[in-house]
C-alpha cells in the first residue's frame, strides 16, 4: 500500500510549528546583549548591572530604571515570537527597541532590510525613517486609530505618508480590510465600531504597509475573551498566507502558547528562557517558568515529537518493526523507510492515513498513519478510532516514531522525557 506525504517542513524534536523546523532560516531581528536604562545616572546603573544587581537595586542605588539587561535573542523570517512576562518585566521596552522608539544604552539590534542586517540603534536618521516606512509597522495596545477618520483612511494611514497616490492607496486599503473582514465598514468611522473589530483596522493598518516585520504590543488583552481568541485564531489564519516576521508581547501564557513559534519569558528585564512552547512546558529553566507554567493544560502545546516512541527505539524482528510488546502488530518499511503494510496476529491489515488537521480518517483502518508534528489533543481523539499506536511519519512519509497510550500518560503525568 502506498501512503501520500505529507506537505510539511521537517520538524526536528521540540519544533511545534513549520517556521521552527530544521535547515537555514534567515534573521529578521536579532537582539545582542541588549541594556537599556531609563535615567539620569546611566553609566552607573550599567556598571551595576555589570555586577548582577537587580532592578530594585539599581534603582534604590541610582534613581534609574533598569529597562532591559543583557537581552540576546534571534527572530528569524516568518516566525512568530513572543515576549511575555509580568506587568514591568521589560517585554514592551525590548519591543520598542526594534523601531526605535525605545533607545539602547548597550548592545545593538539588527533588523533585516533591503537585504542586509541593520543596526537600528545606530543607524543614521534617513536609514531609521525608511525601516520605519517600508520594514517594521506596529500594532498598538489601544488601536490608535484616528477618530475624524474613516475605516479605509485610518487603514492607509502610512501609505499616504509615503505619498502613495489615492487610488493605488484605497486599491491596497481595500484588498487589506477585505482579509481581517471589514469591507463592509470601510466608510464607517471608529466610534461605530466594536473593540474587536477597531482592532482589526489596527491589523489592516500595518498589513497595508507590506512591511516584512510587525511588532504587536498586547494587541487583544483589553478585548474581551471571547473576542480576544477568535482575533488570535484569526491571526494565525492569516500567517499562513501573509508570512510576516512577528514580534508579539503578552502576558497572557495561553495566548503566548497558542501563537508563538518561539516564547521569550522575561523577568526584571531579563530574558530567563527563550525556546519552543514545548521547550518551556517540558524544560522549564528556573522555578519562575516552572511556576509560569505548572497550571497549563499540555494538550494543545505538546506535539507528536514530544511524545512519540522514536523510530530508533522501536524492536525489529526480521527486518519487520513490532509496534507492540508482544510483537503481534508487525509493520513493513520500504527502502526509504515508509510504511508499506502492516499484519496482525498474522492477517494482513489496513494502513490509513489522518487527514486535514489530522483529526479525520479517510477511511476505516487498522494502524492510523500522522504527520509527526501532530498535536496531543489531536493524537488523542485519533487513539480513540483504533486499538493500536498512531504511526508518525516526517513530510517524506517516513517513519519518525510511534504514539501509543503509554506515550500519552507519560506526558500527561510528566510533562518531561522518560
Amino acid at each position: 500500500m502506498t501512503l501520500p506525504t505529507f506537505d510539511m517542513k521537517p520538524v526536528s524534536p521540540g519544533a511545534t510549528h513549520p517556521a521552527e523546523a530544521g535547515g537555514t532560516r534567515e534573521t529578521a531581528v536579532e537582539f545582542r546583549d541588549v541594556d537599556i536604562v531609563f535615567g539620569p545616572r546611566r553609566k552607573e546603573a550599567l556598571a551595576m548591572i555589570d555586577a548582577g544587581a537587580t532592578r530594585d537595586q539599581i534603582l534604590a542605588q541610582t534613581g534609574s530604571v533598569l529597562g532591559a539587561a543583557g537581552v540576546s535573542l534571534t527572530v528569524h523570517r516568518g516566525e512568530i515570537c513572543v515576549l511575555m512576562g509580568l506587568s514591568g518585566s521589560g517585554k514592551s521596552t525590548i519591543l520598542r527597541t526594534v523601531n526605535r522608539l525605545n533607545e539602547v544604552a548597550r548592545g545593538e539590534v539588527f533588523v533585516s532590510h533591503r537585504g542586509g542586517l541593520v543596526d537600528v540603534s545606530r543607524c543614521e536618521q534617513n536609514t531609521l525613517r525608511d525601516i520605519r516606512m517600508h520594514t517594521v509597522s506596529m500594532v498598538f495596545q489601544q488601536f490608535g486609530l484616528l477618530p475624524w477618520r474613516t475605516v479605509r483612511e485610518n487603514a492607509g494611514f502610512g501609505l499616504e505618508l509615503r505619498g502613495m497616490s489615492a487610488a493605488e492607496r484605497n486599491r491596497v486599503v481595500d484588498e487589506k480590510l477585505a482579509m481581517v473582514g471589514l469591507t463592509a465598514w470601510a466608510d464607517k468611522y471608529a466610534h461605530e465600531l466594536s473593540g474587536g473589530m477597531q482592532q482589526r483596522v489596527g491589523l489592516a493598518r500595518a498589513f497595508a504597509t507590506d512591511a516584512d516585520i510587525l511588532l504587536m504590543d498586547e494587541p487583544f488583552s483589553a478585548l474581551d475573551p471571547l473576542i480576544r481568541d477568535k482575533l488570535q485564531d484569526e491571526l494565525l489564519s492569516l500567517q499562513k498566507s501573509i508570512h510576516k516576521t512577528i514580534l508579539f508581547v503578552s502576558h497572557d501564557l495561553d495566548e503566548a502558547l497558542k501563537l508563538g513559534n518561539k516564547i521569550a519569558i522575561m523577568e526584571g528585564g531579563r530574558v530567563v528562557q527563550a525556546g519552543t512552547a514545548e521547550d518551556i512546558l517540558l524544560r522549564p529553566a528556573n522555578e519562575y517558568v516552572a511556576e509560569f507554567v505548572k497550571h497549563m493544560n499540555p494538550l494543545n502545546v505538546l506535539r507528536g515529537t514530544s511524545v512519540m516512541r522514536p523510530v530508533e527505539h522501536l524492536p525489529r524482528v526480521d527486518g519487520a518493526v513490532l509496534l507492540d510488546r508482544d510483537g503481534r502488530v508487525r509493520l513493513e518499511l520500504d527502502p526509504d523507510n515508509r510504511p508499506l503494510s502492516v499484519r496482525i496476529d498474522g492477517r494482513e491489515g489496513r494502513l490509513g492515513t489522518a487527514e486535514g488537521d489530522g483529526a479525520r480518517l479517510a477511511e476505516p483502518c487498522d494502524i492510523i498513519v500522522a504527520p509527526v508534528d501532530l498535536k496531543l489533543n489531536v493524537a488523542i481523539g485519533l487513539k480513540r478510532q483504533s486499538d493500536h499506536a498512531i504511526l508518525l511519519v516526517d513530510q517524506l512519509g517516513r517513519l519518525a516514531g510511534l504514539c501509543d497510550d503509554d506515550e500519552i500518560y507519560r506526558c500527561l503525568l510528566r510533562r518531561s522525557e522518560p
